[in-house]
C-alpha cells in the first residue's frame, strides 16, 4: 500500500530527527519526493549520509543525538550553515523500552523520557527560535496511541508521549500567533521492519482484533499524515493531534 500526497515542498527545508531508519526515514523519503530539501539527522551518521545520496534535492546528513542538548544545538547550527532555514522539523526520534512497571529499570525509564520527551522539547526549542525569527514554520511530533491511552508493559513509554502531547499544545499556543504551527501524529503499530518483528504472531493478531480497521498502519500512511500537516494546506491546523490508529482509541 503507499499513500502519495499531491503537496508540493519546493524550497523547502525539512529537517527530520531519527530520520536515517523505520518511520523517520520513510517520512524523509516522502518529502524529497516532494520537492523538499531534507536534513537528516541521527544518531547513524553513515546510515544517514547513505540516505542522503538517495534523497538528492540538496539532502545533508547530520549527527544527533536528542539526549544531549549540545549536540541538538550544534546539528541545528550546522543545517543553518548549510541550508540558510528550516521551514519544518518532524521530532521522529523514539525508543519503546518495555516493561510491566512493577520491574522498569531506572536507567530504562530515564532514557525513555530523555530521547521521547526532552529530545522533542529541545529540538523543538532551538529549530523553534529559528523560525520565530522568520516568523513561520511547521512542527509535527511523533506521539502515538500511547499517548491517549493505557497500554500494558508501556508506562516510561505512555508517560512520554503523553508528555509529547503536552509540549504540542503548549507550543501551539506560545508559537500560532507568531507564524509557527505545531501538531503531533499518533499511529498504532507502524509496519517498519521492527514493528513487524515485534509484533508477529499472536500477538500482533491479537491487537489487529481491537482495531476497527482490522490491520496496522503503514509506514506511509504515517508520512502522509505528517505531510499534510507540513503543508500549506494546514495553516490552520494547529495545537491537534492526528491519529492515525485506524480507530482503536475510539473504543
Amino acid at each position: 500500500m503507499s499513500s502519495e500526497m499531491s503537496f508540493s515542498f519546493t524550497n523547502k527545508v525539512a529537517v527530520i530527527t531519527g530520520g536515517a531508519s523505520g518511520i523517520g526515514k520513510c517520512i524523509a523519503e516522502h518529502f524529497a519526493k516532494s520537492g523538499a530539501t531534507v536534513a537528516v539527522l541521527d544518531m547513524n551518521i553513515e546510515a544517514a549520509a547513505n540516505l542522503v545520496k538517495e534523497l538528492g534535492h540538496g539532502a545533508t546528513a547530520h549527527i544527533c543525538d536528542v539526549t544531549d542538548v549540545a549536540s541538538i544545538e550544534k546539528a541545528v547550527a550546522e543545517v543553518i550553515s548549510e541550508h540558510s532555514k528550516v521551514d519544518i522539523l518532524v521530532n521522529s526520534a523514539g525508543i519503546a523500552l518495555l516493561d510491566p512497571a512493577e520491574v522498569v529499570k531506572t536507567e530504562d525509564w530515564k532514557l525513555t523520557i530523555d530521547v521521547n520527551l526532552s529530545g522533542t522539547f529541545f529540538m523543538s526549542q532551538h529549530v523553534g527560535q529559528v523560525m520565530l525569527k522568520a516568523g513561520k514554520g511547521k512542527i509535527i511530533n511523533l506521539a502515538s496511541q500511547a499517548a491517549s491511552v493505557a497500554l500494558t508493559d508501556h508506562v516510561a513509554y505512555c508517560a512520554s508521549k503523553f508528555g509529547v502531547l503536552g509540549v504540542t499544545k503548549v507550543l501551539a499556543s506560545e508559537w500560532g500567533g507568531r507564524g509557527i504551527c505545531v501538531n503531533s501524529v499518533s499511529p498504532t503499530v507502524v509496519l517498519t521492519d521492527l514493528g513487524k518483528k515485534a509484533w508477529a504472531g499472536e500477538k500482533g493478531e491479537a491487537l489487529k482484533k481491537m482495531i476497527p480497521s482490522g490491520r496496522f498502519a503503514e509506514p506511509d500512511e504515517v508520512a502522509s499524515a505528517v505531510l499534510f500537516l507540513a503543508s500549506d494546506g494546514a495553516d490552520m491546523v494547529n495545537g491537534a493531534d492526528l491519529v492515525v490508529d485506524g480507530g482503536y482509541t475510539i473504543r
